[in-house]
């Protein structure tokens, strides 16, 4: 009996956060097309990501050194991955894809790489067109990073495919409606990160300040590097009721909490955490960036706003609080959009796809 075809997946880091979220899903979801998967990081970081991969029987081999010991990096990769005899080596994020593809050339083995965001530093995007024909096949996290993939990386349409990292799962807890004389609960969630906007967030609820709305609470959940600057800027702000959460082992029990969900991001790619909102059965308040606009494409959804508008956030924010009551039924809508949208079935049909195409491509 023949061996089954073998995926190394090298990622940057065990950092908690959106980025590491769905790979036990990713990787299920390849070994059921008949694939075994090895997981592999370059660096631990803060290993939230940890306890969740091993809670799904995933067990990821780290690399311990530095973030800037990069020859020791891809030395250790090489031993590590072809230890694994891989069929192919699939890549995540620029550091990752970089070392991995010099591994996956000196292995004689076909490179799949992951994009996942509408952003790249200045330095990276040169870096990954430069390497643009080292990775045989580019998967992005959603429509809109597909054709900026292309473009910008200056990649053959063929040679890119859409795999959107998001399964919705029917039996995820739904939120409860807003019940009359009780405060609404606004949230967000995401990495304490410039990237997510949450300082013009909270310039948005000093906007409101003055304004005569129902009573509301507001919470945001995640761990980062602005974690100080944010709580300084909401105490300059005199935002002595927001709340910070940090890091959220259960994002779905966090999200079924709340009764509306904001996700101001200056930029994103596919954004997990706005999707589980709306399968909570959140209505949600989006930023112009990355996938979101085109999930968000109806108003019964919620609302979208100009990224960095602070103005315009706080009018979406004060309109809905205004009909605390509807935000139930725009919830439900949005929970059928992505239950249709992003079903389980279609999560595992294009897995099988991007497997089936590796597989042509390490034949001899």
């Amino acid at each position: 009996m023949s061996e089954p075809f073998r995926f190394a997946y090298l990622i940057n880091s065990m950092e908690g956060g959106g980025a590491q979220s769905p790979l036990p899903a990713i990787i299920r979801s390849i070994e059921q097309a008949g694939a075994e998967v090895k997981l592999f990081a370059l660096a631990r970081k803060d290993g939230k990501a940890i306890a969740r991969l091993e809670a799904a029987g995933i067990e990821p081999v780290i690399f311990e050194g530095g973030l800037n010991d990069h020859l020791a990096a891809w030395l250790w990769a090489k031993r590590e991955i072809a230890a694994f005899r891989p069929g192919a080596v699939w890549t995540s994020l620029t550091r990752a894809t970089l070392v991995g593809q010099a591994v996956g050339r000196s292995l004689g083995v076909p490179v799949v790489s992951w994009q996942h965001s509408a952003f790249l530093k200045p330095w990276n995007e040169r870096l990954l067109r430069w390497r643009r024909k080292a990775s045989d096949l580019w998967i992005a996290d959603s429509e809109e990073v597909a054709a900026l993939t292309r473009k910008r990386l200056q990649i053959e349409p063929e040679k890119v495919m859409t795999w959107p990292i998001f399964a919705a799962d029917p039996e995820a807890p739904q939120a409860d409606p807003w019940q009359e004389g009780e405060p609404v609960r606004l949230g967000a969630m995401g990495r304490l990160h410039v990237s997510k906007g949450y300082d013009v967030l909270i310039d948005a609820l000093a906007l409101l300040k003055s304004r005569k709305l129902p009573e509301f609470s507001i919470v945001i959940g995640g761990s980062g590097p602005e974690e100080r600057a944010l709580r300084d800027r909401a105490h300059a702000a005199g935002l002595s009721d927001l709340e910070f959460a940090g890091f959220i082992d259960d994002p779905q029990r966090f999200l079924a909490g709340l009764h509306l969900y904001l996700q101001p991001s200056r930029r994103e790619g596919f954004c997990i955490a706005m999707h589980e909102a709306m399968q909570a059965s959140l209505p949600v308040i989006v930023s112009r960036t990355g996938e979101m606009p085109y999930t968000v494409d109806d108003p019964e959804l919620g609302r979208i706003v100009a990224p960095e508008d602070a103005t315009a956030l706080a009018e979406a924010i004060a309109e809905l609080l205004e009909n605390p009551a509807e935000l139930a039924s725009m919830g439900q809508a949005g929970r059928k959009r992505v239950l249709e949208r992003y079903s389980k079935l279609q999560f595992e049909t294009k897995a099988a796809e991007i497997v089936a195409a590796l597989r042509r491509l390490s034949a001899p």
